[in-house]
């Protein structure tokens, strides 16, 4: 590894009470998804054999709400799952995008951060 950012590592006894929270949160999450999924009238078959337009309606709102939360809870996962991944790369803490350090109060915040605030401004100023 470049010896550059091994300065910047995280002692593992740092770590480990952030990758237990981590893998709590993987775990509720997976739970919260396979609930949504239930919950969607599309997926489950359980749709109204009602026809009238409120039912249909109902069962739309109801589809988009699970849809939308479903993929919420997809984002997270990905986020936590590439958080693990920099931690077993000795990387947590670094910017993705300048190599530097992330600030620890961005990181105590939002400990899935991958990028250091000036970096997300350009990211986000991109996608504008």
């Amino acid at each position: 590894m470049d010896e550059k950012k091994n300065k910047f590592a995280f002692p593992r006894s740092v770590l480990q009470p952030l990758i237990s929270y981590l893998k709590g949160e993987e775990k509720r999450l997976k739970k919260t998804k396979t609930a949504l999924k239930k919950a969607d009238p599309f997926i489950v078959g359980g749709r109204d054999e009602d026809n009238s337009v409120d039912a249909d309606v109902a069962e739309n709102v109801e589809h988009d709400r699970a849809f939308a939360m479903r993929y919420q809870v997809s984002r997270s996962l990905v986020e936590i799952r590439k958080t693990l991944t920099r931690i077993k790369l000795g990387k947590y803490g670094l910017c993705a995008g300048c190599g530097k350090m992330i600030d620890t109060d961005r990181l105590a915040v939002k400990p899935t951060a991958e990028y250091c605030m000036d970096c997300e401004r350009k990211i986000e100023k991109r996608g504008k």
